[in-house]
């Protein structure tokens, strides 16, 4: 079995530009998983793993190939697992993946689709926690309009907690976006203040799209001029406006409970 023990490897090298650039994920078309469950997760989400590292004091040998199948496995020191994990907690494994055409056209939904959409949402946490929700909900796709950083980023890997394998996934402009819903026949619910009614009132059973924006601007005019209905969550306190993944949760379990979960 390879064996890697010094930071200065040009593989190892290769791996932390995966990390930290955006770049160098594109350009490659992998990116890394740390965690069992995330890599499990991964592989049942139909990603290819292709080369799995793992520090022997933590993560077994045996327990190791279990997980990598047919994948390259390589035995790495303590050094280059610290240089190469980005959690606190530590499980002693990482993955280097291919990452999956997330353009519309690969969207394989059903009838009547419950779909999640966050325009330009700015925080890993955010879009992580929105896709924790969406498994939870069994959602059958979730679509990041214009968005800001590329979904491999580890932050949005590890805020999801395997759930970016989970969900269907796609991303695309908002002018693209909408012109495949409307091509789809799927009823379009904006949230935002702008010529709104209580999200309650409204009828989520068809094929129907979700769609949140950021905290700090809101969905852009297009959206709004393209909806079906614009909704509003009706605020009692202080404030005009609540944590996006929040919101988005509220919206989609609404529209689960109308379909019976």
């Amino acid at each position: 079995m390879k064996q890697i023990t010094s930071v200065q490897n040009p593989f190892i090298k290769s791996l932390v530009l995966l990390q930290e650039k955006s770049k160098a994920r594109k350009q490659t078309g992998t990116f890394l998983i740390e965690g069992h469950r995330e890599i499990e997760l991964a592989q049942k989400g139909g990603y290819e793993i292709e080369t799995v590292l793992f520090l022997p004091e933590i993560s077994s040998e045996n327990d190791t190939k279990k997980l990598s199948g047919s994948a390259e496995l390589i035995e790495i020191s303590k050094e280059v697992y610290q240089k190469l994990a980005y959690r606190d907690t530590t499980e002693g494994i990482l993955a280097v993946a291919k990452s999956k055409n997330l353009s519309l056209s690969e969207l394989n939904l059903g009838k009547n689709p419950l779909i999640l959409i966050a325009e330009s949402p700015e925080k890993p946490g955010n879009i992580g926690a929105m896709l924790r929700t969406a498994d939870a909900a069994k959602m059958d796709a979730v679509i990041i309009a214009n968005p800001k950083s590329d979904l491999y980023n580890p932050n949005i890997v590890r805020s999801s907690v395997g759930c970016l394998f989970t969900n269907q996934i796609a991303t695309g402009t908002t002018e693209e976006i909408i012109a495949f819903l409307k091509e789809k026949n799927i009823n379009i619910y904006c949230a935002t203040l702008q010529d709104s009614t209580g999200y309650h009132t409204q009828d989520y059973t068809t094929p129907t799209a979700l769609v949140v924006g950021t905290e700090a601007t809101g969905l852009t005019k297009e959206w709004r001029d393209n909806s079906t209905q614009n909704i509003i969550i009706p605020m009692q306190g202080a404030i005009d406006s609540m944590n996006v993944s929040v919101a988005a949760a509220i919206l989609i379990f609404e529209a689960k409970r109308q379909r019976g979960f």
